[in-house]
């Protein structure tokens, strides 16, 4: 929106916008047509765009919806349980699910990333078996790269459990135990916290 009254949708990511926006270091212009000019890139990537015959400048629009797409494949979360995965292979929302309990939400293991699985596919036969193909069919957050990069806290005495992400600061997924409330929501500068390994 340019003036908060008249919203619209953003385009679709592609894996060109993402890897082009992965090149930008800085905040964003608030602009949606800023170009970032090739002196803002790498210079390797910008030698790379040249070759291919492309201008190397940006939008900054295009950076938006490639940081949003890149937001959302890193944290975007959700509860065990709360979706499930169909013999047939569909997933659909868990309508049975009632929340985890307050010993279970204070774990990592029990919070998924909602998108399609990686590191689910390296694991053992052993280390499948004690799983429930219903609803272990997502990456859990306990073997997140690198270790130690979510915090879990206790909120409101105890009755609402945040997890908040070290490498997207401003990432902050609440769930209440016992209930089917949870959700997340970014209020951050856009910037990947690439010093965390550093940081730990």
């Amino acid at each position: 929106s340019l003036n908060c009254v008249e919203w619209s949708l953003l385009p679709p990511a592609t894996e060109e916008m993402v890897a082009q926006a992965e090149q930008l270091r800085g905040r964003f212009q608030g602009d949606p047509s800023f170009k970032y000019e090739n002196a803002e890139l790498n210079a390797e990537d910008a030698e790379g765009l040249l070759e291919d015959g492309k201008e190397p400048a940006v939008k900054e629009e295009d950076r938006l919806v490639a940081t949003i797409e890149q937001i959302d494949r890193a944290v975007g979360i959700i509860p065990r349980g709360a979706f499930v995965k169909t013999p047939l292979g569909s997933v659909h929302e868990n309508r049975s699910f009632e929340g985890l309990s307050l010993t279970e939400a204070k774990k990592l293991s029990s919070y998924f990333h909602f998108t399609e699985p990686v590191n689910l596919k390296n694991k053992t036969l052993l280390e499948k078996a004690d799983l429930d193909l219903s609803i272990d069919f997502l990456d859990s957050l306990e073997h997140d790269i690198p270790q130690g990069s979510w915090t879990v806290q206790l909120e409101k005495g105890g009755t609402v459990v945040v997890l908040r992400s070290l490498l997207w600061l401003g990432l902050t997924f609440y769930h209440v135990p016992m209930t089917k409330q949870y959700g997340y929501v970014y209020f951050g500068t856009g910037e990947k916290n690439l010093d965390l390994p550093f940081m730990l």
